[in-house]
């Protein structure tokens, strides 16, 4: 269990802190929306777009529950929380960490949310799915870091000040 797992929403600097977080505590980083890319030979928009979003989760699900790493930094996608039996081994491998904005920020850094891989039901708007995850993201989170209006160097700072009390 010495893994450091990021859930949150998209754009909520999973994959970019993830990185520097790992330089920084010397582990390897591991992005899972990249393993799903290459395990499936498919971007994300072009699963959910042929197969699904349920069929997408599916698969997030199956490839993030077969996942093995040690002392990783481990980026997540932003709905991987829909996968109960992902989010149950992420917890077994590591501590997840819960990269919390508010909904304006996020709001202000998805610039084009097509082009993203955002799994979000028709009909749905970006609050929507905001108001949806949120409770899933604390419900599983071991720890909760407010990253509002932060670089990335500060969220770095916070995270691994949050991670040693």
């Amino acid at each position: 269990m010495n893994n450091i797992v990021l859930v949150g929403m998209p754009a909520s600097g999973k994959s970019t802190v993830g990185v520097i977080l790992a330089k920084v505590l010397k582990r390897s980083f591991i992005d899972t929306d990249l393993i799903i890319q290459t395990k499936t030979d498919k971007t994300l928009v072009e699963i959910i777009e042929n197969e699904g979003i349920d069929a997408f989760i599916a698969i997030e699900s199956r490839i993030v529950s077969s996942l093995q790493a040690e002392n990783s930094v481990i980026a997540t996608g932003g709905s991987v929380i829909y996968g109960e039996n992902a989010m149950l081994h992420l917890k077994s491998i590591g501590k997840v960490v819960y990269l919390c904005l508010d909904f304006e920020e996020i709001s202000s850094r998805l610039n084009d949310i097509k082009t993203r891989g955002i799994v979000m039901k028709a009909g749905k708007s970006l609050y929507d799915v905001y108001i949806e995850r949120t409770p899933l993201y604390e419900k599983y989170a071991d720890v909760t870091v407010f990253l509002n209006n932060c670089t990335v160097e500060q969220a770095v700072e916070r995270i691994t000040a949050a991670l040693n009390k």
